[in-house]
């Protein structure tokens, strides 16, 4: 497979060049997207365990207010 494509754009000039990533460029950027990848499933874990653990708080009899004044 070969690098994904990446453009240059000078400043000063406006000159545009694409060209393949290195491989220092795409090791960059490689890790940057699994760094992503991994807070949006955090952000997804924490989200659903929010929502189990208010079922929960709901099962037990509290009510929305009573959630709200708790967990905000």
């Amino acid at each position: 497979m070969s690098n994904p494509i990446t453009k240059i754009v000078n400043a000063k000039t406006g000159e545009e060049v694409e060209r393949p990533m290195n491989s220092n460029e795409f090791g960059l950027w490689n890790k940057a997207n699994l760094e992503a990848k991994a807070l949006e499933l955090e952000a997804i874990a924490r989200s659903e365990a929010r929502t189990a653990a208010e079922a929960k708080l709901l099962a037990l009899g509290l009510t929305t207010e009573d959630l709200k004044a708790l967990i905000g």
